[in-house]
């Protein structure tokens, strides 16, 4: 079996978010069940010095917007066999791939990833790359949608087409008037296809078009169905609600394994917890927090985003800094930002705020921290939890998305039949977020119980193999019903 994978960002090259992350581990999850897997990603500078002597298979232009468009092929440092759109006005500048500096969309978005999208369609269907071709090609979010429009444009048995969705609020609006440079044909315009609210839309394009729909947990694929989460889409998911199936993210047990992580203090696993012990000091003094290990230390590695509740954690600060420590590391918005910078001033005995990204730091957080936070207004799946999982880190999360798949709240029922992970809360209030705090301190507090929890909690199984049995069942049954 034969699959190409098509996004935007692979950690640890170009990183943005979760997404990074599913793209670095889920191909070679799914490499080592037997599958032919390969990448397609833009060619940005990072990209480009990691495969070591890339080989030209292919070029054309102008198109796109950019004057030349070459297609490399190579391998990555994991030995998975890649291949690079490089186009150089369009994937080699500052910013990230989807912001500039100053933090605004690249206004020729649409183009940089209607290319990336085309390629990957036209790879796929063996056109540029004469000596391969997919079964199955699968699209990771809006930034390869149009992937899916392409191959569209093909009637062939082959390759068969999955869509995930990994975040459904970003929808990746494209004027009409972009049509013919996006190569797209005028009739693909319309309610059936990309049109949405009198915008073309990336994500319009992989949900109408694909197969297959996955997204990345399964409350998250029910959620979507309804107005509170679908965000305009949920007509469409109800009609393709027999396509649509939800697959947990898993995590990365070479990257995220604190038996082993050379980004943190000490090494430990569930039976050594003096080791999370020595974490949480480290943390404490790296964060010029008071050392004191009966206090509760709460962790957060986020966005800094209304999406990601971080208000709702301003909000709560004030109820709990008395009696809890906080350190948190994140950027986005500048008013959340400010906000929570003056937060730390105002409790600098308790609270504790790094504006930025770090990944060594991330590791050093969730390690040390008792607690880790995720209390977010929506969420696909998440990741961090799972971290905080693998780390003994109890995940404080809402009830929503992958948070409510993956965490079992500790109110006494599930302490008593030892099935606790962690402390969920319902309400999008400052004040719910606060409550589920002050229980965490009061189970912080007894020791044993805690302790048990913490095990627990790290024996939990989320490597990505049981969710790379699941994609690769999915691709075979789209194979049968293309045979049949």
């Amino acid at each position: 079996m034969r699959v190409l994978h098509v996004a935007a960002e692979l950690h640890p090259y170009v990183k943005i978010g979760g997404l990074a992350d599913v793209v670095a581990a889920l191909p070679r999850a799914l490499a080592h069940t037997g599958i032919d897997v390969r990448l397609v990603l833009p060619a940005y500078p990072a990209l480009r010095e990691a495969v070591a002597k890339p080989r030209r298979i292919a070029g054309f232009g102008p198109a796109f917007g950019a004057a030349t468009v070459d297609i490399l092929q190579g391998r990555l440092e994991s030995g998975l066999p890649v291949y690079l759109v490089d186009a150089p006005l369009l994937y080699r500048r500052a910013g990230n791939p989807y912001v500039d500096p100053s933090g605004r969309d690249w206004p020729d978005n649409p183009r940089r990833f209607a290319l990336l999208g085309w390629a990957a369609a036209h790879l796929a269907l063996g056109d540029l790359d004469r000596n391969w071709q997919a079964d199955v090609l699968h699209a990771h979010d809006w930034h390869a949608g149009l992937s899916m429009a392409y191959r569209r444009e093909h009637p062939l048995a082959l390759p068969r087409t999955v869509f995930t969705v990994h975040n459904l609020a970003f929808v990746g609006p494209f004027p009409r008037d972009e049509l013919a440079t996006l190569l797209l044909p005028a009739a693909s315009f319309a309610p059936d296809g990309l049109e949405f609210f009198g915008e073309g839309s990336f994500m319009k394009a992989g949900l109408a078009y694909a197969h297959a729909l996955t997204t990345v947990s399964p409350t998250y694929a029910s959620e979507i169905q309804t107005m509170a989460f679908g965000c305009g889409f949920e007509g469409l998911l109800q009609h393709r609600a027999a396509d649509l199936h939800g697959i947990l993210n898993g995590v990365d047990t070479d990257v995220w394994n604190p038996a082993t992580d050379p980004e943190i203090a000490v090494r430990y696993d569930a039976g050594t917890l003096a080791g999370k012990r020595a974490c949480k000091a480290a943390l404490q003094r790296e964060f010029g927090l008071p050392v004191d290990e009966s206090v509760l230390l709460l962790g957060v590695v986020s966005r800094l985003s209304h999406q990601k509740g971080m208000d709702l954690l301003a909000d709560a600060i004030p109820d709990f800094a008395a009696d809890v420590q906080l350190v948190l590391l994140g950027s986005g918005d500048a008013p959340l930002e400010a906000r929570l910078r003056a937060l730390g001033a105002a409790f600098p005995s308790a609270i504790a705020v790094r504006i930025g990204y770090d990944e060594a730091l991330s590791h050093r957080l969730i390690a040390g921290a008792d607690v880790i936070a995720v209390p977010s207004r929506y969420e696909p799946c998440g990741l961090t939890q799972l971290y905080g999982l693998r780390y003994g880190t109890l995940p404080l999360v809402r009830r929503v998305g992958g948070l409510a798949d993956t965490v079992v709240d500790a109110d006494e029922t599930a302490l008593a039949q030892a099935r606790a992970t962690g402390f969920v809360f319902d309400a999008a209030s400052g004040a719910a977020l606060a409550q589920a705090v002050r229980r965490a301190r009061g189970l912080h507090a007894d020791p044993p119980r805690w302790s048990a929890t913490v095990q627990r909690a790290m024996r939990q199984d989320f490597s990505w193999d049981e969710s790379a049995r699941a994609y690769r069942h999915l691709y075979q049954e789209l194979l049968s019903q293309a045979a049949g």
